[in-house]
């Protein structure tokens, strides 16, 4: 009997198997595949402008990279945007989230207008930030500050990189919003009122009760954002291009330039091995973070 179970079962997990195997075969190719050209893309010359120039190239790829100063420039400027944008999102969703958690007429409809700015594509939202918020002489943000006496800002040439962090927290604030007002749905309001009776006012209940409920969702936003922004493209395509200099290129749009720009495919895919290997340095970091929140 015990044998007829475990052959059964035997069959069953054979079973399965052969069920999973052409999904997973499929997802380690599409992930594979692409990593193993971009290895070997990486050790070779190859440039579309010089199609005789071609073979082994060695690590002499990411000597030119790690040698240049513009892939620093762009690394300070991932890290600079990614850490801002985070800063902003996960406390502004934080307080929002706070906010929209009490009653107030028309809540409902805030909470919708609050949220959709995420569903708003990145180039039609840096269009819209480029041409009607931030023009320095027919944007928004131009009138309210000749109103009130100020002298309009030329955001794309003053402060860059400010403006890409700008249109990038405000389409990612949304996402931080939703996922944070989930979490205060599930806060125990007897908790809260149990506090109040005790005498806690609004800020020691904020630091004291809904953070640490709130710590879970701030470390899954945290880390979903940190992959998307790692990789921003869109809003520095249409509003920068990456300028002035390399004030707002980061390093995406560093190997947007080297491989169809400069055509150097070889530079190029170097510059995606090192942005890998510092996405991977990140994930770890983050899924410890996480891990550790969960394990609390």
């Amino acid at each position: 009997m015990n044998k007829t179970r475990a052959s059964g079962r035997t069959v069953g997990g054979l079973r399965t198997l052969s069920l999973q195997a052409p999904a997973v075969t499929l997802l380690l190719l599409w992930m594979i595949v692409p990593l193993g050209m971009t290895l070997w893309f990486s050790f070779q010359y190859y440039n579309l402008l010089m199609p005789g120039m071609s073979g082994y190239a060695g690590v002499e790829n990411y000597q030119y990279l790690l040698t240049d100063p513009a892939l620093w420039a762009a690394m300070g400027n991932t890290l600079l945007l990614v850490g801002w944008v985070l800063t902003i999102t996960v406390v502004g969703g934080t307080l929002l989230a706070v906010l929209f958690q009490q009653e107030f007429v028309g809540r409902g409809i805030a909470r919708v207008l609050a949220i959709s700015p995420f569903f708003v594509m990145p180039t039609v939202s840096a269009l819209v930030w480029k041409n009607m918020m931030m023009h320095p002489a027919n944007g928004v943000l131009a009138w309210l500050a000749e109103s009130i006496g100020l002298p309009a800002v030329d955001w794309f040439s003053s402060l860059p990189l400010t403006s890409i962090v700008v249109i990038v927290a405000w389409q990612w604030l949304p996402f931080a919003l939703l996922i944070l007002l989930t979490a205060m749905q599930s806060l125990d309001e007897d908790q809260v009122e149990a506090a109040r009776m005790d005498g806690a006012g609004p800020i020691a209940i904020f630091f004291f009760i809904t953070l640490p409920h709130l710590k879970r969702a701030i470390s899954v936003v945290i880390m979903i954002e940190m992959i998307f922004l790692l990789t921003i493209f869109a809003e520095i395509f249409v509003t920068t291009s990456g300028g002035p200099g390399l004030a707002t290129t980061n390093l995406a749009y560093l190997i947007y330039i080297r491989a169809l720009l400069d055509f150097d495919v070889g530079i190029a895919s170097a510059g995606g091995v090192i942005a890998i290997i510092l996405a991977n340095i990140v994930a770890i970091f983050l899924v410890r973070m996480v891990a550790k929140n969960l394990a609390d």
